[in-house]
């Protein structure tokens, strides 16, 4: 690639001014684009070894650069000695070659070098209809684990199931009122209890009587684990493994726990409670881990849990969940770290909350569900990709706002659609060939001179680093973002043969046609890629696209 011709080249001028051998020849993406393509601060690094100003050895390395063989068109110092470098356009277009060759595999990269990491996700309590703050976690969980596995990790999905404490209590409690009111309508329900449609439901389908409280309680939570399933596999979200939290006690993980604390001297009785000491390990206040009554709280399951992750080989561990467990992070950690375990174990993503907008006003409520809207009512009308694409397009630590109106609009407004089309507008210009896209796998690509094709060259090569980013920052957004200026960056190459006959794809001299159908079947590769990534669909036809030329 051409950077990579760039870094050598540069790292065998660094060394020629008498720079150490070994010193690292950084580069990154230039913040403006019109003061070049990449830079570099190695002068900055080097004036204290040196022992010279930056700018003075910015200037020698620039001096001593070769830029044919670095692949650069310019060269400038800039500010105190940062390193601006222009790629030149031949240098760009060869790596058209690489994409297509590449193909379905472009993109990936083997940075995680297969070791395993687990992203658990979605977790949801079986007492209710997955709800859009689900629908956000599911459809980031699912996507940071894809980058993860993109870019070279061996991915385990997981969902823990809290199918024991108060709030399945609650649920049975609610089922049991709802069968009893099948039979006399002024019977009792509880204050706590679950009001949603889908209760009455589940009463109506319990085949046992009403005094069967242990059938009808794992009766309730299978049916509703089955609708969770049923949501999240319609929403394109798998996992590997769902882990019980019910199992955490029946196989003797909990009271392990306390055992393995104890031992390690972390554990005291106050006020009948056993408490752990968390503060020694940076939390607020010490946590209590076994109540006065004798039951476990929620935090000493959640320690337990994540050491059976630990034990079960996964060293690398993320969380994707609700801004709601922000009190919990530290807690969690502190207990793994009395007991070993390394701090900062596991990673935490946090999402904010969704709101839904219709017309400018808060859709608040669903019928089934009672008092939230459902995920599957939203993917319902939006659509799968249209959804997933809207959870994933901002950063997880943002509130997001879910434009219903926008997510309906089927025109290059909705990025989901933007992006999409170009896809398809790609795929269109090979029909009108009469050619299978596979058919052209080489071309003339030092033709490729216009200033629309080598700047949509430039965005489609940025594809591998942009995932590579994405998830070292657990951060899907990135790539929407990626994908929305690379969908542009397609759509004005394509427009440019409206404009003026001599840049289209077809109807021009043969060599320049394969030349920018090369470059179309390039643009189509990093596209569906991209959307791949994030569990979106991306269509060959699309009648939007069909009727432009």
């Amino acid at each position: 690639m051409a950077v990579e011709s760039l870094q050598r080249e540069l790292g065998r001028a660094v060394r020629a001014i008498g720079a150490d051998p070994d010193t690292r020849v950084g580069l990154e993406r230039a913040r403006d684009p019109e003061h070049g393509d990449w830079a570099s601060n190695v002068a900055l690094t080097l004036a204290r070894p040196l022992r010279r100003k930056p700018r003075e050895i910015a200037e020698e390395i620039v001096a001593r650069l070769d830029t044919d063989a670095a692949g650069v068109r310019s060269v400038e110092v800039a500010g105190p000695g940062f390193i601006n470098f222009r790629l030149a356009p031949e240098a760009l277009i060869g790596g058209l070659a690489e994409i297509v060759d590449a193909d379905l595999a472009f993109g990936r990269s083997e940075d995680g070098q297969g070791e395993p990491v687990m992203v658990e996700f979605v977790s949801a309590n079986p007492t209710g209809p997955l709800h859009i703050g689900h629908g956000r976690q599911a459809a980031l969980g699912d996507a940071i684990a894809e980058l993860l596995a993109w870019t070279g990790w061996k991915v385990s999905r997981e969902f823990y199931y809290n199918d024991a404490g108060e709030q399945i209590n609650r649920l049975a409690r609610s089922v049991a009122a709802r069968r009893a009111q099948l039979d006399s309508p002024s019977a009792p329900f509880p204050e706590d209890g679950y009001h949603g449609d889908y209760v009455s439901e589940i009463a109506s389908r319990f085949p046992g009587g009403p005094a069967a409280s242990e059938e009808l309680r794992a009766f309730a939570v299978s049916e509703l684990r089955a609708e969770q399933d049923r949501d999240l596999s319609e929403f394109r979200v798998r996992f590997d493994r769902y882990y019980l939290e019910s199992s955490l006690y029946t196989d003797g993980r909990v009271q392990d726990t306390i055992r393995r604390l104890r031992e390690a001297g972390r554990v005291y009785e106050q006020g009948g409670a056993l408490w752990l000491r968390t503060t020694a390990f940076g939390d607020d206040k010490d946590r209590v881990m076994v109540r006065s009554n004798g039951e476990p709280t929620y935090f000493l399951a959640d320690v337990a849990y994540h050491l059976a992750k630990w034990e079960r080989g996964f060293r690398r561990a993320i969380n994707v969940q609700g801004s709601d467990h922000h009190g919990t992070t530290a807690r969690v950690r502190a207990g793994l770290q009395a007991l070993g375990l390394p701090r900062g174990y596991p990673e935490y993503v946090l999402h904010q909350m969704v709101t839904v907008l219709r017309g400018g006003q808060e859709v608040k409520f669903s019928k089934r569900a009672g008092d939230y809207v459902t995920l599957r009512e939203l993917f319902t009308e939006v659509g799968v990709d249209v959804a997933r694409y809207f959870f994933l397009m901002r950063r997880a630590e943002a509130q997001l706002v879910f434009d219903l109106d926008l997510a309906l609009d089927q025109s290059d407004k909705n990025p989901v659609y933007k992006i999409q089309y170009a896809h398809a507008r790609m795929h269109a210009i090979f029909r009108r060939a009469g050619l299978p896209m596979s058919d052209v796998a080489a071309g003339t690509v030092a033709l490729l001179r216009q200033p629309a094709e080598v700047e949509l060259v430039k965005v489609l090569r940025r594809l591998p680093e942009t995932l590579a980013e994405a998830a070292a920052r657990h951060a899907p957004h990135l790539l929407c973002k990626y994908l929305e200026e690379a969908a542009a960056a397609v759509n004005a190459w394509y427009h440019t043969g409206n404009r003026d006959e001599s840049l289209r794809v077809l109807g021009v001299e043969q060599d320049l046609s394969r030349a920018r159908l090369l470059l179309a079947r390039a643009a189509a590769i990093v596209l569906r890629n991209g959307l791949s990534v994030l569990g979106i669909t991306a269509p060959e036809r699309m009648e939007h696209a069909e009727t432009l030329t």
